[in-house]
């Protein structure tokens, strides 16, 4: 049995909420609702085909894209949209970041330094998820009432099928 410190749930949790948010932020989730993420080593060098712009920074700006259309967003909430995408951007750069250093050093690594890569993605994630959360609670606090149905089923819809996800799995 696994035990993890309250800083390592935290860590955890922080990681699959950044997760979620992150496949939110993915073209796939937005046509399919399911996330398919390649092996690490993998997912690093994937290339967008339609840029020289590592996969995950080409995912995040169709993301900003779709939730810019399906937010409705307003031109009075430009400053709070501008202050989200910058952090969305600057998150999603971390992680390419990150899995290209994993990708270079893959060969050469020990298990003790996978292990160490995985926590220092987690701390990323925890990372990233602080600097979210105050610009999406900005944005939010601005949006209409419908703005807020449609964000709440946004990451409600993701929430569930990670749920199910989670259940089907462990059954």
């Amino acid at each position: 049995m696994v035990l993890f410190t309250n800083r390592a749930a935290r860590a955890a949790g922080a990681a699959v909420t950044f997760l979620g948010a992150i496949a939110l932020a993915s073209p796939a989730f937005a046509a399919s609702q399911e996330v398919t993420i390649p092996p690490a080593p993998h997912r690093a060098m994937a290339m967008s085909p339609m840029a020289s712009e590592p996969a995950g920074m080409t995912a995040v700006e169709a993301r900003i894209k779709d939730l810019h259309e399906k937010l409705h967003i307003t031109a009075a909430q430009k400053p709070q949209w501008d202050d989200l995408t910058q952090v969305m951007r600057s998150n999603a750069q971390a992680m390419v970041d990150l899995q290209k250093q994993r990708t270079a050093n893959a060969q050469s690594m020990s298990a003790v330094d996978v292990v160490k890569s995985y926590e220092s993605v987690i701390e990323a994630h925890e990372a990233g998820m602080k600097k979210f959360v105050p610009p999406f609670e900005a944005l939010y606090n601005t949006m209409s009432d419908t703005q807020k149905k449609t964000a709440d089923s946004l990451f409600r819809r993701r929430e569930k099928a990670s749920a199910a996800k989670q259940t089907a799995s462990s059954n």
